[in-house]
């Protein structure tokens, strides 16, 4: 084992023991009689554990389970595994229902283990675990939260708490733990876009985000950065139906592939007769998940030549997916989305650079936001269609592209987890506090132009079937706009903020010449808006600092005058007795260049 392997090891070991640890202190606390214990695994920043109890837990019961582990902890109790024979398993935990649906559903003959941790608390368990609670000792715990989930996953079966808990070696290590998660709760986009009126739920619609007015403003401010970029790299925009019938689908191969992630809409008729509602189960149509099967339809409106290609139709509209509501996590899990999706059809001689020239185009977006990232190559998963000559010609190619660009090992391989129809490259990004992120997706498809039979006029005058290539840079409008309000803590680049400046007459008799500077930053493309209510000054400052605006022009007297304008710079800083025409073309710059940080000077 390397460095970093024994560690996973020395934490997967010590928050396993200390899951155990936890069980039993639970236990001590409502009794035994009255606590079901079901599982309890180790996870990235420690563990969980999940029961049946008598009782909500609430936090404040949070420190009397931390102090019970470490009351057990100071016995230093032996652990003792032993390996029992299923019947033997069955008399140990008997009374204990998950227990035991676990062990009868192992099949005759299974070894079984379960760890002692002193004479009066028993876990099933593979193991590995400590020899000696004292072990544990200096080991750093907290609770973290309590939750209901169900067991095994299911949601028709019993619904059991989960309590976790933040599980490190040392002290040291947790608070820093904590600090970092600390932070990640102030850049919580399920906060800040509500804070900042950027967009919303409801529960008529789960999972789907009503953009409000000043988000919306952002996401469009991102759409058209997206929309200017591919139209220099030779994309053209379509518009397709949200709805097809199943034969579309079926055709595809997301109705055997991906149907129970769809949502489905069957039609329905009236008897002549009977007056009576009909289903016709025969007639179904499907939300479109996917784009791709309606760039193909848009391909074959029309026969092209080999002159053509490559053909590249990008489509920026909504698609849905169905997610259990468990799954659902804000912008970044939802059941509605806008995908920046290219569909584009190429000869197998053009795949290398029409591959390149994506990859430089995720590169300039993704610096653009401040944003770095890698490549991981996914390969063929069991799930897959077509043959596997097709999928290994086109792994081959897309390693030979990424051994290009990054060298042999200089990207991960994913094994397995290919789309159905073909492999692909993923785009991984890190964010500011050093998360990562499946982002941006390169698909290289043989599969559906031969399902489609897709054509096109060779050279020689016959006619051949292209590749087509699926692709995404942002994944979804929505869950990338997630990571950047996160990453910019909702203090936004000036280019992309909501509105980019907001403007306090002085009182009510500044406000015409309020309303001419607001006319004239209209009128360069700038996103405006004004207080011209009686508030006080410094109320209207508030409201826009609210809204991390990044300039906040006080206009009075003397700028009404000299047709100049006062600006309060995000950051407390001010620039005075700026120009009008001056401060139109600092914003301007910004907005061209799309830099990220905020000028607050003028030269």
């Amino acid at each position: 084992m390397d460095k970093d392997e024994k560690m996973e090891y020395f934490l997967s070991v010590y928050r396993h023991s200390l899951a155990h640890i936890m069980a039993k202190a639970v236990m001590e606390i409502f009794g035994k009689e009255n606590v079901q214990i079901a599982i309890g695994p180790q996870i990235d920043d420690g563990f969980y554990y999940d029961f049946m109890l008598p009782r909500t837990i609430t936090t404040d019961d949070y420190k009397t389970i931390e102090d019970k582990m470490r009351d057990i902890l100071k016995r230093r109790e032996d652990w003792v595994c032993k390996e029992v024979s299923k019947e033997e398993a069955l008399t140990i935990f008997a009374g204990q229902k998950y227990k035991e649906e676990l062990i009868n559903d192992l099949p005759d003959g299974e070894k079984i283990t379960v760890y002692y941790t002193g004479d009066d608390f028993v876990d099933l368990c593979r193991g590995p675990h400590i020899s000696n609670s004292q072990e544990l000792m200096n080991t750093a715990f907290k609770v973290k939260s309590a939750s209901g989930s169900y067991w095994r996953g299911d949601e028709n079966n019993d619904s059991l708490q989960r309590i976790y808990m933040y599980a490190f070696p040392n002290k040291q290590e947790l608070k820093a733990h904590l600090d970092f998660v600390k932070e990640a709760m102030e850049r919580d986009h399920k906060k800040i876009g509500p804070e900042q009126e950027l967009f919303m739920f409801d529960e008529s619609a789960p999972g789907m985000p009503y953009w409000l007015p000043r988000g919306f403003k952002m996401y469009n401010a991102i759409l058209s950065f997206w929309r200017e970029l591919h139209e220099k790299h030779g994309y053209q925009e379509i518009l397709a139906p949200v709805m097809n019938h199943k034969r579309l689908w079926e055709t595809s191969g997301h109705w055997g592939h991906y149907k129970e992630n769809m949502f489905l809409i069957t039609t329905a008729n009236v008897d002549d007769e009977t007056d009576e509602e009909v289903i016709d189960t025969d007639v179904q149509y499907a939300i479109k998940p996917m784009n791709c099967p309606n760039a193909i339809n848009v391909y074959k409106n029309g026969l092209h030549s080999y002159k053509e290609l490559p053909i590249r139709y990008s489509e920026t509209q909504v698609i849905h997916r169905r997610e259990k509501s468990g799954e659902l996590n804000g912008l970044f899990r939802v059941q509605m989305f806008h995908q920046d999706d290219d569909h584009t059809f190429l000869t197998e001689e053009m795949i290398e650079d029409e591959i390149g020239d994506i990859m430089d185009i995720a590169k300039y977006i993704y610096e653009t936001f401040g944003l770095t990232y890698a490549a991981e190559l996914s390969t063929r998963p069991d799930d897959f269609m077509g043959a596997p000559e097709l999928w290994d010609a086109a792994e081959d190619s897309l390693k030979r592209i990424l051994d290009k660009k990054y060298g042999e090992g200089g990207y991960e391989i994913n094994e397995g987890d290919g789309a159905f129809y073909g492999p692909k490259i993923d785009l991984k990004m890190k964010d500011c506090i050093g998360r990562e992120w499946q982002m941006g997706t390169i698909q290289l498809d043989f599969q559906l132009p031969l399902n489609f039979d897709l054509r096109y006029v060779a050279q020689d005058g016959s006619q051949k079937r292209p590749v087509m290539i699926h692709r995404a840079i942002f994944g979804s409008f929505e869950r990338f706009i997630g990571i950047l309000i996160e990453n910019f803590k909702g203090v936004f680049p000036f280019w992309m903020s909501p509105f980019q400046v907001g403007i306090v007459p002085i009182r009510p008799e500044h406000n015409d010449y309020a309303k001419e500077v607001y006319d004239a930053l209209l009128d360069a493309g700038i996103r405006v808006e004004a207080d011209y209510s009686d508030e006080n000054m410094k109320t209207k400052i508030k409201g826009f600092k609210k809204y991390k605006e990044p300039y906040i022009l006080v206009l009075g007297d003397k700028e009404a005058e000299e047709k100049t304008v006062s600006v309060n710079v995000r950051g407390n800083k001010q620039m005075n007795n700026v120009p009008l025409d001056d401060f139109i073309e600092l914003c301007k710059k910004q907005i061209k260049e799309r830099t990220l940080e905020l000028i607050d000077s003028v030269e």
